[in-house]
């Protein structure tokens, strides 16, 4: 698995609407063995530009980050059902590398007196 966050830009959408569309997109994602660790709004936002998706064209939209692990397989699945979405702006898929954690070997012990005796020299 690769860890992956996935931007998604929506349009302005009220409340329900954009529960929906998050709602949706990360159920298609765990269809497809993503697992999901993180859904965070940036807010609403100016594109950086104005955008024309889906016979409209977009100035404002919400910014969400979704943190997920998947096989790199299911990127372009996922960028092909995302641009089928009305609600759904831009999406990019964003490799990040995962850092290899080193085990603990724990708390080596230490006697007493051997700290005493180390103070005295």
């Amino acid at each position: 698995c690769v860890h992956f966050p996935l931007s998604l830009f929506f349009p302005f959408l009220l409340k329900p609407e954009t529960a929906a569309v998050l709602k949706r997109t990360v159920e298609a994602l765990m269809e497809r063995g993503a697992i999901v660790r993180n859904l965070e709004n940036l807010g609403e936002r100016t594109l950086p530009y104005k955008i024309s998706k889906h016979k409209e064209r977009h100035r404002r939209g919400g910014y969400f980050l979704i943190d997920l692990e998947a096989p790199p397989s299911i990127v372009s699945t996922m960028m092909d059902h995302l641009g089928r979405d009305i609600d759904v702006i831009r999406r990019a898929f964003i490799k990040h590398p995962v850092s290899k954690t080193e085990e603990c070997s724990g708390i080596i012990p230490v006697t007493y007196e051997d700290k005493l005796i180390a103070k005295k020299k």
